[in-house]
């Protein structure tokens, strides 16, 4: 089952909820105050463990590397 994670936004508490996937919709009680007033937040995940260096280099010499499209993206 996953972990989702929810902001209460009566008293700005974050809290874990597990729950099934066809279930991820439902806003849970907040823990603390017991309000309904929750968001699902988005969160990071991390998968396995990689022993190889990360690159940080641009594949290109031109633009940032980010995207296929170069210097035209903008973000150098």
């Amino acid at each position: 089952m996953p972990i989702y994670e929810f902001i209460c936004n009566h008293c700005n508490e974050s809290f874990e909820e597990r729950t099934t996937i066809s279930n991820r919709n439902a806003k849970p009680p907040c823990p603390s105050c017991g309000s309904k007033k929750t968001a699902r937040q988005l969160s990071n995940v991390g998968v396995g463990k990689s022993s190889a260096p990360i690159s940080r280099t641009p594949a290109h010499s031109s633009g940032c590397g980010c995207c296929s499209r170069r210097a035209s993206c903008g973000i150098n």
